[in-house]
């Protein structure tokens, strides 16, 4: 990519993250000013995530609540309908209205990667200025006494900055180009990646009836997807799990219902099965073929947990016969380190699919963040099939079907400046990957323990102080 080219992002990229605030981020929102306070166990527990600063024009004092209820933090808001602890921080713009209030948040890195550089002419072995990015907006209002809507938007310009390929990335797979499948490279996002409504009804304190729609929007699977957990806040790369955890976080048609009662929610979801196709600019075709169930669960501010499977008819065109059932688990924990913007965020992970594209997949990751340095970290294993990382015509053995792929990332970043609250963060990470193959298939097409790295420059809003 050229300096120009680099020069025309950065300026787009400013011009997304410091734009006006029109809409609200699915990850941190707060409803309408009139909210009342809660009386359940959240009052005390969640005290600490509150802003308490908001009044109305009568003066009386109120506070946020979560997209999907009256009565628990914004703070909870994980991708889609999901959870997250409810100490989870918050990085995004907010602005007041009369009766809707807005949040935007959004990332955008400007960074070079270098995958596999420790084996020159290998499988992989590619290096590339790219641009991972995304904004997300939401407007919510309170209906009356107990109704709250909630309006959500978000869009990536993937496609045009890194490719109908998108960018590489070591034994990542899923999704094609050109009716090619995409292997060591990782998917562009579709300009449209979530249209949205929801609407919430409070029973009482202590119960809620949700539905939700999107097309696109994301179903009732998974734990928050990766580019929203605070786990994962500075690292540009997708997880090599994707297709096996979160892949459905863009969906062309959903609709979801739950119910909440006290710390658990029940959900259920309709969808789409097949992944969005190769034209990352159009709206696909609506099917509702699918289903998943969710259970989530939020003892207390510090953890969020969720179990959930799915059914899903034909994910991939290319393999458009086989379906997948896919099943997740994971834990969140989010907590405050005390003083200026000093925390830290955990997931653990398990995705399993079965049928196509079998195998298990795992994650743990933790971003530990001390005011403007942070030090994060990724360990990953996932069971991937040999057919889908080795060239066609390889010589496989019949009784091979899976991999066992292990990958250890480690980064550091350091915020540089602000303006407008928002900040400009330099970084850089580096991986380490092994491969358990003992007929060295592996070592002959991709080198020995192959190693990626990478140096960014990030854009994204500040945290909001609570």
């Amino acid at each position: 990519m050229k300096f120009n080219r680099l020069s025309n992002l950065a300026i787009l990229g400013l011009g997304m993250i410091s734009a006006p605030v029109f809409a609200q981020h699915e990850h941190h929102q707060q409803p309408a000013k009139d909210t009342v306070n809660h009386e359940m166990h959240e009052k005390k527990a969640d005290h600490e995530t509150m802003d308490h600063s908001k009044m109305d024009h009568s003066g009386m004092q109120h506070q946020m609540t979560h997209s999907f209820s009256l009565s628990l933090p914004m703070t909870r808001n994980g991708s889609g309908t999901g959870w997250q602890p409810d100490a989870t921080p918050m990085y995004a713009y907010m602005k007041h209205g009369d009766k809707w209030n807005y949040m935007l948040h959004g990332s955008i890195f400007l960074r070079y990667t270098s995958q596999n550089f420790n084996n020159k002419n290998k499988k992989g072995n590619d290096a590339k200025f790219s641009a991972p990015n995304w904004v997300m907006g939401m407007a919510q209002r309170q209906i009356g006494k107990n109704g709250l809507l909630n309006l959500r938007a978000m869009v990536s310009v993937d496609r045009l900055f890194d490719g109908g390929a998108g960018y590489p990335l070591l034994f990542q797979s899923g999704e094609s180009w050109k009716n090619v499948p995409l292997v060591d490279r990782q998917h562009p996002h579709d300009l449209i990646s979530e249209l949205s409504v929801g609407y919430t009804q409070r029973i009482n304190e202590k119960m809620d009836l949700t539905i939700y729609a999107g097309y696109p929007g994301e179903p009732a699977l998974g734990p928050t997807a990766f580019m929203h957990r605070m786990s994962a806040f500075n690292n540009p790369d997708a997880v090599l799990g994707h297709h096996w955890q979160d892949a459905t976080h863009i969906t062309f048609g959903v609709v979801t219902a739950g119910v909440r009662y006290l710390w658990f929610k029940l959900e259920g979801s309709s969808f789409t099965g097949r992944e969005p196709d190769e034209n990352r600019f159009d709206f696909d075709k609506p099917r509702f073929d699918s289903y998943s169930y969710r259970l989530l669960f939020n003892p207390t501010k510090n953890f969020a947990f969720q179990v959930s499977r799915a059914f899903i008819e034909s994910p991939e065109p290319l393999h458009a016969h086989d379906d997948v059932t896919r099943t997740t688990a994971s834990l969140q924990h989010s907590a405050s380190l005390g003083g200026e913007n000093k925390w830290i965020s955990s997931t653990l992970l398990w995705g399993q699919n079965s049928g196509s594209h079998s195998g298990n997949s795992y994650l743990a990751e933790t971003n530990l963040q001390l005011n403007k340095w942070a030090v994060y970290g990724r360990f990953e294993n996932v069971e991937k099939s040999f057919n889908d990382l080795l060239e066609v015509g390889s010589d496989i053995p019949e009784y091979l079907s899976n991999a066992s792929i292990s990958a250890f990332t480690l980064g550091i970043n350091r915020q540089l400046f602000s303006f407008s609250n928002t900040l400009v963060q330099a970084g850089g990470q580096i991986s380490y990957h092994n491969v358990n193959d003992n007929n060295a298939l592996f070592s002959n097409a991709y080198g020995k323990n192959p190693m990626s790295g990478q140096v960014y420059l990030r854009l994204t809003p500040g945290l909001m102080k609570m």
